[in-house]
């Protein structure tokens, strides 16, 4: 008789204790695309700065509105120039396949920077319908189905 493994359980979950402090653990280093236009839109100082780790090239291309321009690369440099080590902040690439903004991240906090990382980056940015900035001004797309709810709805989370 051949017994087969459920491939979800074949590690056992944590315990709900372990599961609870891995999770907010995990807020404390990460927010999302949705808060972060959530408190964008609120009006007023959003309480961090929000950190595009791009090269020029991408942020010609596209960034978030109100960002400041810090590639990973200059990080070192730059931060005490650009960054108060009193205002959390927050860095994006360009979207859940590029490490690049935990890179930056990592830099910022080896600095002394409290610094969460945007989970989506500019792509889900952009594909949640949320307005970017180009060279040519500012720009919309319409939500894609597959990242947010496209009805005027939210998604409840």
């Amino acid at each position: 008789m051949t017994t087969t493994v459920n491939p979800v359980l074949r590690v056992a979950p944590a315990a709900p204790a372990e599961t609870a402090a891995h999770f907010r653990a995990s807020l404390a280093f990460h927010t999302d695309v949705s808060d972060v236009a959530a408190a964008l839109a609120s009006g007023g100082d959003p309480g961090f700065v929000l950190v595009d780790s791009r090269s020029t090239e991408a942020w010609d291309r596209g960034r978030l509105p109100g960002a400041l321009h810090l590639p990973t690369a200059l990080v070192a440099e730059r931060a005490g120039q650009l960054l108060d080590p009193a205002v959390p902040v927050v860095t994006y690439c360009w979207g859940p396949g590029c490490n690049g903004a935990a890179r930056a991240a990592l830099a910022l906090a080896e600095l002394g920077y409290r610094v969460k990382e945007m989970l989506g980056g500019f792509e889900y940015w952009v594909r949640e319908g949320f307005a970017f900035e180009t060279r040519r001004g500012g720009e919309r797309r319409d939500a894609d189905p597959l990242t947010a709810p496209v009805d005027g709805g939210e998604c409840g989370c």
